[in-house]
C-alpha cells in the first residue's frame, strides 16, 4: 500500500475485470522459473534473508498460497512456520521470542502462514489483553521489524482478502468434501461470526504497522492470488543485489584446476 490505509471496504476480492486463468497461465509459469533462479541466488550469496508474512480470515487461502507461490523453489532454501496457540514454555517469555528464534538467515526464505500478528489480532478480538497491552504490542512489533529489515532481512507483508460469501463457501467445502475435512474446525464457524471485529483489528494493523508495508491481496480467485504474490515477491527481489557471489579461484597441485 503506498497510500495511507483507509478502509478494506475499498479493495475488492476480486481480480480486476476482464482479467481470467487464461490470460495469466504463462506469466504465473515464468514467474514461478524467476523465483525459483533467485532463490538459488539468494541462497548461495547469504547476503540476506527473506521473511515472507501471510495473514488473512480463516478460509482464506494461506496454505494454499504457500503451495502454488514457492513450489518451484528449492526446500533446502525455504521454510514454512506456522504459530499455533502459544506453549507453556513460550507463555514464559515475551510474545516475539518465539518468533525470533525461527526468523530466517541470511540465504535463506521463510514464510509464516500466520505470524506475530496473531499476537495482537486474538488477544484483542477475545478481550484477554487490556488495550495498553495491545498498545504495547503493536509498538514492539514495528521495533521488530526495523530490527529485521536493519539487518538485511527483506520484508513482505501480505493480506490475503476474500469476501465473506466466498469464506463462507470454503468452511461449507470444508465441512462436506471428504478430502477438504480435515481442515475444518468448529473454530472456523467463530471465526466468521467474528469477521468484523477481526477486520477493525486488521484495519488498525494496517494503519499503525505500516512501516515495511501491507500489500492487500484480492484472494476470491486461486489463481490471481498466486499472480498477486509471485509478482510482487519477483519485482521486490529485482530490486536488491541478489546474484552468485564471486569466489576465488585456486589451481591444485599438479594439475590445471
Amino acid at each position: 500500500m503506498s497510500e495511507p490505509f483507509k478502509s478494506l471496504s475499498l479493495y475488492s476480492a476480486n481480480p480486476p475485470e476482464n482479467l481470467t486463468k487464461g490470460d495469466l497461465k504463462r506469466e504465473i509459469s515464468t514467474l514461478s522459473d524467476q523465483l525459483a533462479e533467485t532463490q538459488r541466488k539468494l541462497h548461495a550469496q547469504k547476503k540476506y534473508a527473506l521473511l515472507i508474512v501471510l495473514q488473512g480470515m480463516d478460509a482464506s487461502g494461506k496454505d494454499g498460497a504457500v503451495r502454488n507461490v514457492f513450489s518451484r523453489v528449492n526446500p533446502a532454501g525455504c521454510r514454512v512456520t506456522s504459530f499455533k496457540v502459544p506453549t507453556a514454555l513460550e507463555m514464559k517469555h515475551d510474545f516475539l521470542w518465539r518468533v525470533h528464534q525461527v526468523c530466517p538467515e541470511w540465504g535463506m526464505i521463510k514464510v509464516f502462514n500466520r505470524s506475530h500478528y496473531e499476537d495482537v489480532l486474538v488477544p484483542t478480538v477475545e478481550g484477554y489483553a487490556t488495550p495498553e497491552q495491545i498498545d504495547q504490542r503493536i509498538e514492539s512489533i514495528n521495533c521488530f521489524e526495523k530490527l529485521l529489515v536493519n539487518n538485511r532481512t527483506i520484508l513482505m507483508k501480505f493480506y490475503l482478502h476474500i469476501s465473506e460469501e466466498e469464506q463462507i463457501e470454503r468452511i461449507r467445502r470444508r465441512k462436506l468434501q471428504p478430502n477438504k475435512r480435515w481442515k475444518y474446525e468448529a473454530s472456523d464457524v467463530r471465526a466468521t461470526q467474528q469477521r468484523k471485529q477481526y477486520l477493525e483489528v486488521y484495519e488498525r494493523l494496517f494503519r499503525e504497522c505500516n512501516a515495511e508495508p501491507w500489500q492487500i491481496v484480492p484472494s476470491d480467485k486461486k489463481w490471481y492470488r498466486n499472480y498477486f504474490i509471485l509478482k510482487a515477491i519477483t519485482d521486490k527481489l529485482s530490486r536488491y543485489d541478489i546474484d552468485y557471489p564471486e569466489i576465488e579461484m585456486h589451481s591444485l597441485k599438479g594439475g590445471d584446476l
